[in-house]
């Protein structure tokens, strides 16, 4: 059979919470029978969400859609609270340090495990949603657990690639855009000498910087720390990405060492810019004004060049669902979360969000979405492509303090600045991450 959204909300709270689970939905694949555990509200409650401000508006109104049909069903009010990239992540540590705040939080990367005692096990619904819906992606899902506990719900990996104006790569004398990074730069030389350069931020972006850094790092073998933990920073495949990395910083619009996530977005759309690495907003942005229709029919979309490590090496943006220890209504919480993921509400928000937003778990990945337009294509394997970011040790809260504190976006833009040399920046991660590592 198939469950629509009407026939969700005639059932009664514990039924639509539970077990409202379908048969062939959305994305055409069939979803196993009575896995999802009841969870009943608790008398009373209401639940508040603290959420990244989204990049795509379809995104925001299919997730509230979902919460409001939430609501219907159950009774629970569910009041969203937004904040930027940047402030979601103290606000979230600060509300599980005081023990009050909002009862759930979409974080970034590996931050749950900065406060894994703050915050509900919700390995229950977490294993049952997997059992559900053909399983989550490795890399996703453990940015969730700790050992053998989910200590948060894996939601997205938001895709990062290549986006470029297709016109002023030809202008600058390439048919096909570079897959290997010394094409990669000499493009940057071709488009920079014919005004119309790249950028890429080295300020400290929650995304865009993290990602662009950790390419950077790893495309060219270099790591955070080994496979124990140790701290591996300093090697001679560190300071041949550092030196890749000065080549290109000559190469870009100047300031970029200032930037964080909206500015790439900024400069793309204004012209000052015609290569950057972003998620799909930037072409709805483009998309969406018609002042900018010039733009949005020239851009074009990749994955990040392959450098000397000889595969494709990318950091997504990753997010989950926390629900903190703090909260009254545990049991609500659990209930919004169990109903969020079934088929109808996961699929209308993927789709929603217009190949912002990769699927969490495998049966979802036929949604429409990804065939609908060529400039989703790079983005519909962020879930199954990324790599954690902190690679190639465990992930913890070692490896996510050192994501929090920007070590290695420091690293690069130290010594891409001129502010230390690469033999200095690497010292100084490399005495930045044995802090948290030790």
């Amino acid at each position: 059979m198939t469950i629509n959204r009407r026939t969700l909300l005639q059932g009664t709270a514990g039924i639509v919470a539970g077990t409202a689970l379908g048969g062939l939905v959305g994305s055409g694949r069939a979803f196993a029978q009575g896995a999802m555990p009841s969870f009943q509200p608790e008398e009373g409650a209401s639940l508040r969400l603290l959420r990244w401000v989204p990049f795509v508006s379809g995104e925001e109104e299919a997730w509230n859609a979902n919460t409001k049909a939430f609501t219907e069903a159950t009774g629970v009010e569910v009041q969203i609270d937004q904040e930027s990239w940047e402030d979601v992540r103290p606000k979230a540590a600060v509300a599980a340090n005081v023990g009050s705040g909002p009862d759930m939080v979409m974080s970034w990367f590996d931050d749950p495990f900065q406060y894994p005692d703050k915050l509900v096990d919700v390995t229950d619904v977490a294993t049952a949603l997997g059992e559900q819906s053909g399983g989550w992606y490795e890399g996703l899902e453990g940015y969730a657990k700790q050992g053998d506990k989910f200590i948060a719900v894996p939601l997205t990996a938001i895709g990062n690639a290549i986006c470029y104006r297709d016109s002023h790569m030809k202008a600058a004398g390439f048919e096909e855009f570079p897959t290997d990074t010394d094409g990669f730069l000499e493009l940057c030389k071709a488009m920079q000498a014919k005004g119309t350069p790249a950028g890429f931020p080295h300020g400290k972006a929650v995304g865009d910087g993290n990602n662009y850094a950790h390419w950077l790092l790893w495309s060219h073998g270099g790591m955070t720390v080994d496979e124990s933990g140790k701290p591996a920073i300093n090697s001679p495949e560190t300071k041949a990405a550092i030196e890749y990395a000065k080549a290109l910083y000559a190469t870009f619009i100047p300031g970029t060492e200032s930037w964080l996530d909206i500015n790439n977005n900024r400069a793309f759309l204004a012209g000052q810019i015609s290569l950057t690495a972003n998620g799909v907003s930037l072409y709805y942005a483009a998309k969406k004004d018609p002042a900018m229709a010039e733009i949005a029919e020239d851009m074009r979309t990749t994955n990040l060049p392959i450098g000397p490590v000889g595969k494709s090496v990318e950091l997504h943006q990753t997010s989950t669902i926390n629900v903190f220890k703090h909260t009254k209504y545990p049991e609500a919480a659990k209930a919004y979360i169990a109903f969020m993921y079934q088929p109808d509400q996961m699929n209308a928000w993927i789709q929603g969000a217009s190949a912002y937003c990769c699927q969490p778990l495998k049966a979802f990945a036929d949604n429409p979405v990804w065939t609908s337009d060529p400039i989703h294509e790079p983005y519909s394997k962020a879930s199954a492509s990324l790599r954690p970011n902190g690679f190639a040790g465990p992930l913890g809260p070692s490896s996510a303090g050192v994501m929090a504190d920007y070590v290695v976006v420091d690293m690069f833009a130290e010594a891409v600045t001129g502010q230390r040399t690469a033999e200095e920046a690497i010292a100084n991660a490399e005495r930045r991450i044995a802090r948290y590592y030790r």
